[in-house]
């Protein structure tokens, strides 16, 4: 790219964002539908539930327990640095849960519970008889130490006899302690409790099917994370056995877990979805078994955990818990884990914005890859050298592309020169170049963080909505995406200008732009609007490079080269060895196959 096409790209850029900074149109709001549940459809604090009373059957089959059916419905508050809990007596049971410090997309409480969408039972059998001990009315006692406050649900049987549900909530945090206890006798009880957690998900992000591609259920189980296929449609279901340490109910930014550090003995795990229900991402059932044994000797102590799927916090809850938020594989794990994470965290830790985060993300890591980045350029220039010598081989020898490659090949001997050469720094470049495909979409510090023209970074960027849908596209235009196509056309163009590569494959560079277009018109503003910015510092510090690439100075080092190589003075490296000797292997075997059909074709 010359000096002019560069001023000129980098000023359209700057008209663009000028004009989405001021005059950005207004996101518009999702179909009701698509809206999460509100504090309408909760219970009201002030009023008490109506009472209930036991079924005559059921009552006298129950015994010293039909008491504890009959009751009225009490609901405490309890309010923390970053919760908001109401706990029911009706089964001791958490009745309802906001996250203080989140809102869904449409500036709603965010609720990870509420008893339009959740319920549980706590399922045993008592005198033979199965039991809910979730649908039992329960006494309350509350008492402080330090800055836990302890919620004690109790279930008196005979005198003596009891079981409670103790909840330890802390000031600052999203775990809470739970623990089942029993005082006196419990041989009326089978031998396992089953914990049944049934949830429709309701939708809190901006992009349901970004939401649905990205919900599902995760557990530990046997020293091994795991979890339910997140993309399908179809109901998913595992029995799990052996050592299940935590279980997660898991959307894309936010998690509902229950753990246990000495482990369940199995569970049951199962998630559906009904794509024509809008007003649901997917349902999620879990069931977990808890040894009586674990209950009566004082064993069954438990966590809850409800909060943001963020990296940082979930390395902190308990082992390999940090695993829900996915990194991609090796290498691209470790370089996210170790390079990109820190960076990008000490940078959400000092500035505010987070387009200028990831502008700053992306000049450092440009500096750090800037040797390979000169590498490349310089194999760049020696092509662009070439060029006309390549151009006239190929025009020699038409289509006769095996004597092409050879005379390719000789002629890059001759000046010293290493068609891979430019390669090698490109694929070095890419875990880091498919490092940011995890840390965008996955970063929960970039979820409705506004800039310029996109009002949540953690999603696309709609400037247009369409009245269709186009396939693989979908019924918006993302800007970021499209100015990020267009800046690599460019670059594409700018590189085909010196590439020795002709014919189909020459065509073939400019169909990845296009192929991204569709695959990331959909991806969160953030990662679009990286890949823009790196494109813009690529073109600027090529320009920089360019500078310090003297191309008669590379011309006069490959005719010293190719005097040399005639007297004998310098090799062939090992590798042109290699490849010369392998093409012509590949020659001979062509030449045996030729010779061999035409055999068979005259026999």
């Amino acid at each position: 790219m010359d000096r002019n096409s560069a001023i000129g790209l980098t000023l359209i850029a700057a008209l663009l964002l000028a004009y989405f900074t001021w005059f950005a149109p207004k996101p518009e709001e999702l179909p009701q539908a698509n809206q999460p549940l509100t504090d309408q459809y909760l219970p009201s604090l002030d009023s008490a539930a109506k009472p209930s009373s036991p079924d005559s059957a059921m009552a006298a089959s129950l015994g010293e327990l039909a008491t504890s059916l009959a009751g009225q419905e009490e609901l405490k508050r309890i309010e923390t640095n970053d919760l908001k809990i109401t706990f029911s007596t009706k089964g001791g049971i958490i009745h309802d849960l906001e996250l203080k410090n989140y809102k869904t997309y449409h500036g709603k409480p965010l609720m990870l519970v509420q008893p339009t969408s959740n319920s549980t039972r706590l399922l045993t059998q008592y005198n033979g008889k199965e039991i809910d001990l979730n649908n039992l009315f329960y006494t309350l006692s509350e008492s402080k130490k330090a800055d836990t406050t302890f919620l004690t649900f109790t279930l008196s049987l005979t005198e003596g006899t009891s079981i409670t549900q103790v909840y330890a909530i802390p000031e600052n945090g999203f775990k809470i302690g739970y623990a089942i206890k029993t005082a006196g006798s419990a041989r009326e009880f089978s031998d396992q409790l089953v914990l049944t957690w049934n949830t429709a998900l309701r939708p809190l992000e901006k992009d349901l099917n970004d939401s649905r591609n990205n919900t599902t259920i995760t557990y530990y189980q046997n020293g091994s994370f795991d979890e339910l296929s997140q993309r399908s449609t179809s109901t998913e279901k595992e029995v799990l056995s052996g050592n299940v340490k935590w279980v997660s109910i898991k959307q894309k930014f936010f998690l509902a877990s229950i753990i246990s550090e000495s482990g369940f003995p199995g569970a049951e795990v199962e998630t559906s979805v009904n794509t024509s229900d809008t007003s649901v991402v997917k349902r999620a059932v879990v069931k977990i078994q808890i040894p009586m044994k674990a209950v009566v000797e004082g064993q069954a102590n438990y966590d809850f955990y409800f909060g943001p799927n963020d990296y940082k916090e979930l390395g902190k809850v308990t082992e390999s818990f940090a695993k829900n938020v996915y990194l991609g594989w090796p290498p691209v794990y470790w370089i996210n884990k170790f390079v990109i994470f820190p960076v990008f965290y000490f940078l959400t830790n000092t500035i505010g914005n987070f387009g200028l985060i990831i502008i700053i993300l992306v000049i450092v890591l440009r500096i750090i890859l800037l040797p390979l980045s000169y590498r490349s350029y310089l194999s760049m220039a020696k092509m662009k050298v070439l060029k006309p010598e390549l151009d006239e081989i190929k025009e020699k020898f038409g289509e006769d592309m095996t004597k092409v490659q050879q005379e390719q090949m000789k002629l890059y001997q001759q000046a010293g020169v290493n068609p891979l050469s430019g390669c090698i720094p490109l694929v070095l470049q890419m875990p880091i170049l498919f490092a940011m495909f995890y840390l965008f979409p996955n970063s929960i510090e970039l979820r409705q963080q506004s800039f310029l023209w996109a009002e949540d970074l953690s999603t696309y960027d709609s400037i247009l909505n369409l009245p269709f849908t186009i396939p693989f596209y979908g019924d918006h235009v993302s800007l970021f995406t499209l100015l990020m196509t267009i800046s690599t056309l460019v670059y594409t163009w700018q590189n085909n200008q010196i590439s020795s590569v002709q014919g189909p494959m020459k065509s073939m560079s400019y169909m990845m732009p296009v192929i991204f277009l569709f695959v990331l018109n959909s991806f969160p503003a953030g990662l679009s609007f990286y890949y823009f910015i790196t494109n813009l510092i690529t073109f600027a510090q090529q320009a920089i490079i360019k500078r310090f690439v003297n191309e008669d100075k590379i011309k006069e080092v490959m005719e010293n080269h190719r005097k040399m190589m005639a007297s004998g003075t310098v090799k062939k490296s090992r590798f042109m060895s290699k490849l010369e000797d392998a093409m012509k292997a590949s020659e001979e075997a062509r030449r045996q196959s030729e010779e061999a059909r035409k055999k068979k074709k005259k026999n």
